[in-house]
């Protein structure tokens, strides 16, 4: 029951069948231990620059996570995104050090096919917390953390003070100590208006490796809706493809999912 609070994962049946628009995947599971299985999603683009392995926040399944690959796919970069123990069609009990392991494994498995120095690691949120502890013990090309927390300890505590203390040391998720150990480019995106995670745990995050570290922050954006500011998309673009921009065609991006929840909220308040 307390984990609740730190996780809001969605289950779904195994024979659930995931659908794009415009978008070619494989779907695929791992089968690690007794009892522990990963579900995850390899979107496929022709030619490919690279793959990214994007780990998500810790709500939902890559279900609804799955549409934002098209973010990187329009920069040519394959996308591998996979569920955490407990969450869409992943089994198995969670734990930090489980799902530690189990990345690692997908990991492996991505650097047995391609050089590391064609493998980014993309984190948002919690997910931030795993890329940076999988940066640390490999040598990916970047980390890109979208919206990171300093520590979940922190954090949780923060907005949930009544946690009990053994189950904020059992996901304590220390991605600030992460960082000191990690080699590459380190590149950070957050919004100036994120209620959840400040910005300033973002500025104090530059700062650990800051000759190797960029802050990029999107004006105006809160924690769970920097794709709906082209900026966002524009920082994608220089990170992922520094060569030159392209013609921005927001159809092409979830810049265009924002747009429609941005008209939803105005029905709203038009509404009330």
């Amino acid at each position: 029951m307390q984990e609740r609070f730190l996780f809001k994962p969605e289950k779904l049946p195994e024979d659930f069948k995931y659908e794009y628009n415009n978008q070619s995947f494989k779907e695929y599971h791992l089968e690690l231990e007794d009892g522990v299985s990963i579900n995850g999603l390899h979107f496929q683009v022709e030619n490919p620059k690279g793959i990214i392995l994007y780990l998500k926040g810790n709500s939902r399944s890559i279900k609804g996570w799955g549409k934002f690959a098209v973010d990187f796919g329009r920069l040519g970069y394959d996308v591998i995104m996979v569920d955490y123990r407990g969450f869409g069609k992943s089994t198995g009990k969670r734990s930090e050090k489980g799902i530690k392991s189990d990345l690692q494994l997908v990991y492996d498995m991505i650097k047995a096919q391609i050089p590391e120095k064609y493998i980014i690691l993309y984190g948002r949120s919690m997910g931030s917390g795993f890329a940076a502890k999988l940066a640390s013990n490999n040598n990916p090309r970047m980390l890109v953390l979208e919206s990171p927390y300093y520590s979940l300890k922190k954090t949780a505590k923060r907005y949930v003070p009544f946690l009990p203390l053994a189950l904020i040391m059992k996901f304590p998720i220390k991605t600030h100590v992460w960082m000191k150990y990690v080699d590459c480019p380190i590149r950070i995106i957050h919004g100036t208006n994120d209620k959840l995670i400040p910005l300033k745990t973002a500025v104090k995050l530059s700062n650990i490796k800051p000759d190797q570290t960029r802050l990029y922050t999107v004006i105006g954006a809160g924690h769970n809706n920097l794709y709906t500011y082209e900026e966002y998309h524009r920082y994608l673009e220089e990170i992922l493809d520094s060569r030159s921009a392209k013609p921005f065609n927001e159809a092409e991006t979830s810049l265009s999912f924002g747009k429609k929840w941005k008209e939803k909220l105005g029905k709203k308040k038009v509404a009330s």
